[in-house]
């Protein structure tokens, strides 16, 4: 699966920019095996962080001036949010840039494997929980639903998944439906 998923990524178009008016950042699509099966691994933001308060998210944050490059950063908050060393993750590639709703950040993702089991630090002022879901389940058809969020004087199209109690949406969203379409385009594998 690891080197399934890094060809996908290999093979990507660059799509999307990074918009200038927008605060770069940069997340990390963490994946492992557990139990025979592939996870991704989220993080439930706490309600003291400046933006997208109590929300979903993967690990990462804002490009600090000192961050050689994107996926430094990537990595940087990582281990700031969660306690996982940057030498202990296996970067795969890159996705597309994505602008959060409302603009003010251009998100870049990285894909990278990570080790499990792994004892997290989680950051108290960042981080409440983390939150695994099974590839399995996000793939799924009929997983991923569309809504509208109302915004302005308009509503915004947005993607979303329902995880037990939780909601998996906006920026995430659309970066784990970019992940999806461009790894498993034809659904997932059956092993």
């Amino acid at each position: 699966m690891k080197e399934h998923i890094r060809q996908a990524l290999s093979q990507r178009k660059a799509e999307g920019t990074s918009s200038r008016e927008a605060i770069p950042a940069a997340v990390l699509l963490p994946l492992y095996r557990k139990e025979c099966e592939w996870f991704t691994l989220f993080t439930r933001r706490t309600y003291s962080v400046e933006a997208h308060k109590g929300q979903i998210s993967f690990p990462g944050g804002m490009h600090e001036e000192e961050d050689k490059t994107l996926e430094y950063t990537a990595l940087r908050e990582t281990f700031e949010e969660i306690g996982i060393e940057p030498n202990d993750i296996e970067i795969l590639g890159r996705l597309n840039y994505q602008l959060t709703g409302g603009g003010l950040f251009s998100i870049s993702p990285f894909v990278g494997i990570i080790p499990y089991p792994y004892t997290l630090k989680l950051s108290n002022e960042e981080v409440a929980s983390v939150l695994e879901v099974p590839i399995k389940y996000l793939a799924s058809e009929g997983t991923m639903r569309e809504g509208l969020y109302p915004l302005n004087n308009g509503a915004l199209p947005v993607y979303f998944w329902q995880y037990g109690s939780e909601l998996i949406w906006g920026a995430t969203s659309k970066i784990l439906k970019g992940f999806l379409e461009l790894v498993f385009p034809h659904g997932y594998p059956e092993n």
